[in-house]
């Protein structure tokens, strides 16, 4: 297995080397105190940088935006195709937007990346890219300066993007979604396993719950 660096080799025929901010549009979320917080149910939705795992957008708790306030957040809402990207903390943490969080805000500590125009091909291409290890590791030599590791959009901003031709990338973009979906459900089943196991302890160390056993035959 090789270890990806900052220099990448020689980019195939057809491939396309470009900076961040030249293939998207960069924007940090809007800051949101906490009596403008409301539930997501009773206002618009807000995406928290814990949300953000696997490539994905899924919400731990119900957090929303009082509608007053979200009203005048409209430059902020989310939209298919977006890309959030962690900017403290856990730098570099990504996931797509889908048409489920359509309309929906996000946090101040995340980036949004939007694209010129709508590109679905590109926009999984780039999450893929993101969460790969070149540019990981890109993001994590600019941000370990600070005591809270941090990127600043004008550093995300140059980050080296190296884009296929669309059959491509297209490709690219499903293969990496699609393991991304297997991580997501086998998380989920070792997560729902070691909470069986916890409860069934607690039940067989109790003498809540008895096992059969042969007496020692």
């Amino acid at each position: 297995m090789t270890v990806a660096s900052d220099s990448p080799k020689p980019l195939p025929a057809g491939w396309q080397q470009c900076t961040l901010r030249e293939l998207c549009s960069l924007q940090v979320g809007p800051a949101v105190k906490g009596e403008e917080r409301t539930d997501a149910a009773a206002g618009v939705p807000l995406v928290l940088p814990r949300d953000v795992v696997h490539q994905r957008i899924t919400p731990v708790e119900s957090v929303g935006v009082v509608p007053k306030k979200a009203h005048t957040l409209q430059k902020y809402l989310l939209a298919e195709g977006d890309v959030l990207v962690i900017r403290t903390g856990t730098v570099g943490r990504c996931a797509l937007v889908t048409g489920e969080h359509d309309g929906w805000l996000y946090h101040a500590n995340l980036f949004r990346l939007r694209l010129d125009g709508p590109d679905r091909d590109l926009a999984a291409y780039l999450v893929g890219y993101l969460s790969a290890g070149f540019a990981q590791n890109w993001m994590r030599k600019r941000s370990a300066s600070a005591v809270i590791p941090s990127l600043s959009i004008r550093e995300l901003g140059e980050l080296p993007v190296f884009v296929p031709p669309p059959g491509e990338r297209q490709a690219i973009g499903e293969t990496l979604a699609a393991l991304d979906e297997k991580i997501r459900v086998h998380t989920e089943i070792a997560q729902a396993t070691s909470e069986y196991r916890s409860a069934l302890a607690d039940l067989l160390m109790t003498g809540a719950l008895a096992l059969e056993h042969d007496g020692g035959r």
